[in-house]
Parts: C-alpha cells; structure tokens; sequence
C-alpha cells in the first residue's frame, strides 16, 4: 500500500515542485511584462520636444503616464488626448503662441504633443529647469506648486515636499518612466 501512495504522490509533488519553480524563475526575472516603454507617435514627438528645447524621453514619459499613448482619453477632470490638455489650457498655450485655438483638434496627436509640449517647456523655464516642480505643476497646476514653494511647510529651499498623494505619485511616475526611455535611448 505505501508504493501505491507513492506513486499517486510522486506526479503531485513533481508538479508542485515544477509550479515552485516557475513561480520562483517569474519573481527573479527582472522583466515586468505589464510595462512597454513604447513609443508610439514618435514623428509627432520629435518634432515637438525640438521645437521647444525638451528631452524627446521626457515627452514619452509624460505620454505614458498621462494616457498610456491613447490620443482618445479624457480624464474625470475632462483633461484631453495624449498629454491630457484642459482645453482652458489649450486656449492659453495658443494665445502665448499666437495661433487659433481649435477645441475639436485637442485628440489630434500632433495638435496636443504640441500643445502639451509649449506646457512642459514653459513650465521648465518657470522653474529653472527643476524638473520635480515642472511635473507637479503639469499635473496640479503652477498655482498649487507656487503656493507649495512659498510655504515652509512645504518647501525647506532645497526639498519640495508635494502634500497631494496623486501629484506626487504622478511625479514618481513619470520620472521613473523618464528613466527607462533614457536608458532605451542609449
């Protein structure tokens, strides 16, 4: 009666054994299948980051944080396109421009890269290129990160402490993903 307990056993434990294994080689693998560092409207972006000084990588990072390159994606904000635009905000960027402003183009690729790229450029020069104060204020608004950065609490002179969780997951987010689109690029 034993040998016939073991033999039951032994195809049990051998696929225990190989499902152990499996598990253990998928928590070593460095890879995160989840995550694509993809980059989907590359002409678009490329043009864009030129002709407002920026990092292409930084404009990836940005896109795949804010819509996971869906040019069709609104935010509950009603925060539009690839680099989730406010169309109040579009309406700005083409009056320091000095272009049209076209609500119906805001999920045009092309129309929102650029839209979304003027913002970042802005935003960097606003902040001497403090890259952490360019994203909060991408994310919050530059009010909210000015009113951070005159607060103590807030802002000892070096450190920004970002008070709302979103913004600095956001913040993380795409500083991370900035991270690997440089290192793709290397």
């Amino acid at each position: 009666m034993s040998k016939n307990v073991r033999r039951r056993s032994f195809p049990r434990r051998a696929a225990a054994i190989a499902a152990a294994a499996l598990l253990a080689f998928l928590s070593l693998c460095a890879c995160d299948f989840s995550e694509k560092y993809i980059k989907k409207y590359e002409t678009e972006v490329l043009a864009a980051s030129e002709e407002y000084g920026l990092d292409p990588a930084l404009v990836f990072a940005v896109i795949r944080t804010e819509s996971s390159f869906d040019p069709s994606a609104v935010s509950p904000a009603g925060a539009k396109g690839l680099m989730q635009i406010m169309p109040a905000t579009a309406e700005w960027v083409a009056f320091r421009t000095k272009t049209e402003f076209d609500e119906s183009r805001i999920f045009e690729p092309a129309y929102n890269i650029n839209i979304g790229c003027h913002l970042l450029g802005y935003l960097l020069e606003k902040y001497d290129g403090e890259l952490r104060f360019a994203l909060a204020a991408y994310n919050a608004g530059s009010g909210r990160v000015d009113s951070w950065l005159a607060d103590p609490e807030y802002f000892d002179g070096e450190e920004l402490t970002i008070p709302f969780p979103e913004t600095k997951n956001y913040v993380e987010k795409v500083l991370k993903a900035y991270e690997k689109y440089k290192e793709t690029d290397e």
